[in-house]
């Protein structure tokens, strides 16, 4: 305190302590930490969490008080080529052909491909036994897209079907796929993956087996909703005067491919009683393999299909694909390297015993999900650690794959990963 004595009166000036002033210095520093971190939890629980809530709620308002659609015609039976690339398969290529070979629907009206460029151990010699199936094989090997886009200069009928070599149809999934190209506003039909697992089945088996589950009811959603976001490989089928060849670097050509379509201002239909089933990955090994590879793929679709985060060109398809695509590929990852850190900041700075409760939950979730590696890099299930273990598992391989991609290691050739195989 000092006194002022200049005139006739006596003039008392307070000045604050240096802690008082710091705190007030803080406070603005405070309030962005604060915004910062409930805008990435938030992003984080509507990309996993909330937007399946939202769509779910908003189909049901629909199915309350929209329009019924008319049924479909079981009498809708066109010529279908079913497409099946295969790459050393041998192991599982004789299952493929007598499953394909059993599929419920008139043999003058399926037609059978089976390209098998690249292989070198006996999958194109197996293939060239069976007379109804049209072998397609070339020494080099220049990857799947570039198969694919080779099979389809010969491909005549109306419609096909794309499935992968380790994978078993339901036997009336042709039927199930090609009923809803009824309509014509259809111009792709994405089937169910199912993950099977037999008795013994690892750790990462059945992580991704829940993995799959619920990205089978976000894509029952998004049919409802308007499209499916992207097909994938194991089982979808195009229009094919609406195939467009995909470049031959594109690392999930299928994903591409069917967003190509929406952009024409088709749709993808889900076709969940049309299944794929196959076995999950070996190992954990394997099975990061393939999620650095499909991440390594997200990154490079969104500079391909940029133009559809344009969302007043494209509304809800742009909703959809940025709500469960890029969120998930490209914002959440990052979001989540935050949250701990910002959180432990409010907490160091006595933001509240919210905050604290906050970073030991968040804590609790890492313990749980590094104790869930622990186990399941030995093969040990527990299963009261799949989700937080599998959760971690994704947004880490994010980061890698982009790494991989941003340094253009992701080769078309990838390495393939190894799965159980079927009992």
């Amino acid at each position: 305190m000092r006194i002022c004595k200049e005139y006739a009166f006596t003039c008392y000036i307070y000045l604050p302590d240096s802690a008082f002033l710091k705190r007030q210095k803080r406070k603005p520093m405070l309030i962005i930490i604060k915004i910062m971190f409930w805008l990435a939890l938030a992003l984080v629980v509507y990309t996993y969490v909330g937007y399946g809530i939202l769509i779910w709620m908003i189909n049901r308002a629909k199915a309350a008080f929209g329009k019924k659609k008319p049924p479909f015609r079981d009498d809708f039976l066109p010529h279908v080529a079913l497409i099946v690339a295969a790459y050393d398969e041998e192991d599982y290529i004789e299952d493929k052909i007598r499953n394909t070979l059993e599929l419920d629907y008139p043999e003058e009206k399926l037609h059978i491909y089976f390209v098998t460029d690249g292989s070198s151990d006996g999958t194109p010699g197996i293939v060239a036994k069976y007379p109804r199936i049209k072998l397609l094989h070339q020494p080099e090997r220049n990857g799947k897209a570039a198969a694919v886009n080779r099979t389809m200069e010969i491909v005549r009928e109306p419609y096909v079907i794309f499935c992968d070599a380790n994978t078993m149809l339901n036997t009336a999934c042709v039927r199930e796929i090609v009923k809803h190209y009824v309509d014509p506003k259809v111009g792709a039909v994405a089937g169910e993956k199912k993950i099977y697992q037999p008795k013994g089945a690892g750790a990462a088996s059945a992580g991704e087996g829940l993995y799959w589950k619920y990205e089978s009811f976000l894509k029952k959603q998004d049919s409802l909703l308007y499209s499916v976001v992207g097909a994938a490989g194991e089982l979808f089928s195009v229009r094919t005067d609406l195939y467009e060849p995909v470049e031959k670097g594109a690392i999930i050509e299928d994903f591409v491919m069917s967003l190509r379509i929406c952009i024409r201002g088709y749709v993808v239909r889900y076709a969940p009683e049309a299944y794929a089933v196959e076995t999950g990955s070996a190992s954990i090994k394997d099975e990061q393999k393939r999620k650095i590879r499909i991440s390594a793929g997200g990154f490079q679709s969104m500079v391909w299909l940029k133009g559809l985060l344009n969302i007043f060109r494209y509304k809800t398809l742009s909703f959809q694909y940025i709500s469960h695509r890029v969120f998930r590929w490209s914002l959440c990852p990052l979001c989540l390297l935050l949250l701990l850190p910002l959180n432990a900041v409010l907490v160091a700075a006595g933001a509240g015993t919210g905050y604290t409760l906050l970073l030991g939950l968040q804590a609790l979730f890492y313990l749980l999900a590094l104790t869930g590696w622990f186990f399941a890099s030995r093969d040990i299930k527990v299963k009261l650690l799949y989700v937080p273990y599998y959760f971690l598992f994704m947004n880490v391989s994010v980061f890698l794959g982009l790494r991989r991609y941003l340094m253009g290691k992701q080769s078309v050739l990838w390495d393939k990963a190894l799965r159980q195989k079927i009992a």
